[in-house]
């Protein structure tokens, strides 16, 4: 097994990490599930995940407070700032501090971008990005990755369609950039306001196909063997109006399915609003209530790796 890059490392942004450390990830992630609950539960006995969410949370700090659990390590940390000393005017760098002196891995949820990074240099604690304004969210990305190659068996060749809102939403870039270390074709799909920041994605390298759409056709739905699916981000609009105008333009429903290729992936982030139909929840298309569970499951490996060089 190749050696251990994530020991004793913040996780700020997918583009710290190459192919070869998502394949050390992937395949830790596969030996964790492999191990009885007695040799998980002594990964991380004794040791602390301290959080601090200032944006609401449910899969992120559950799904990480289940990884600890399941390692055999504790959680602890603020889930809602309106109980903690940041409502006297504490300021952030001291909340960071505290919480990095009370726990052994530090992980952040800000509305503000370059948040993480920050706090990754004040603490003594590695630092993991929950998601930083409409930046990044790297660890969404490495499970979005871990899920596609679980379902298709690969990364390598496929066509994947990022739909919806691709301006304010992190896990996009985060996906994106993880992708880019892939031989794949992404086709991004978006009303006009929503369009990927330009800006954002200029240094992705030029091994990769980027195809820019506003609509689902026939044609690209034929093409896609992954549908990865974005809510429209309302809290990020400035003009609640512009949020109204494009309000439920994309809906992933039995009609697109049928469009589709008959084994096309269906993932989402969660959570959703009206862009995925619950009436694809059971068919087997519908993969985004399985990722959710891989984020437990790579969560885990992922803690394990950040806090032993040699986890298991």
């Amino acid at each position: 097994m190749p050696s251990n890059k994530f020991f004793n490392r913040s996780i700020i942004s997918i583009r710290d990490f190459t192919i070869d450390d998502f394949a050390y990830l992937f395949d830790l992630t596969d030996k964790i599930q492999s191990l009885t609950s007695n040799e998980r539960g002594e990964i991380a006995k004794g040791l602390i995940l301290g959080y601090i969410f200032y944006e609401y949370s449910t899969r992120t700090r559950l799904s990480f407070e289940s990884a600890m659990a399941s390692i055999g390590g504790r959680s602890l940390g603020i889930s809602n700032i309106d109980s903690s000393s940041i409502m006297k005017g504490e300021s952030y760098a001291d909340t960071i501090k505290t919480i990095s002196l009370y726990s052994d891995v530090v992980l952040i949820r800000h509305p503000s971008d370059g948040s993480s990074r920050y706090a990754s240099e004040i603490s003594d604690k590695p630092v993991i990005n929950g998601g930083s304004g409409s930046e990044e969210h790297p660890t969404q990305a490495m499970l979005d990755i871990y899920t596609i190659f679980k379902e298709k068996k690969r990364i390598n060749g496929l066509s994947i369609g990022i739909v919806g809102d691709l301006k304010y939403g992190r896990t996009v870039y985060s996906l994106i950039y993880g992708l880019s270390t892939y031989d794949v074709d992404i086709h991004l799909v978006s009303p006009s306001v929503l369009k990927i920041r330009s800006e954002s994605i200029d240094d992705i390298p030029n091994n990769i196909k980027m195809f820019h759409h506003t609509e689902l056709t026939d044609d690209l739905l034929k093409k896609l063997d992954v549908i990865y699916v974005t809510r429209i981000q309302r809290e990020r609009f400035p003009d609640l109006q512009e949020y109204k105008k494009i309000q439920g333009l994309y809906t992933i429903d039995e009609n697109i399915l049928k469009r589709s290729k008959p084994d096309v992936a269906i993932l989402h982030p969660l959570p959703r609003v009206d862009e995925i139909s619950p009436s694809i929840d059971n068919t087997t298309n519908a993969v985004y209530f399985k990722q959710a569970s891989y984020g437990k499951e790579l969560r885990s490996a992922l803690l394990s790796a950040l806090l032993h060089e040699n986890p298991f």
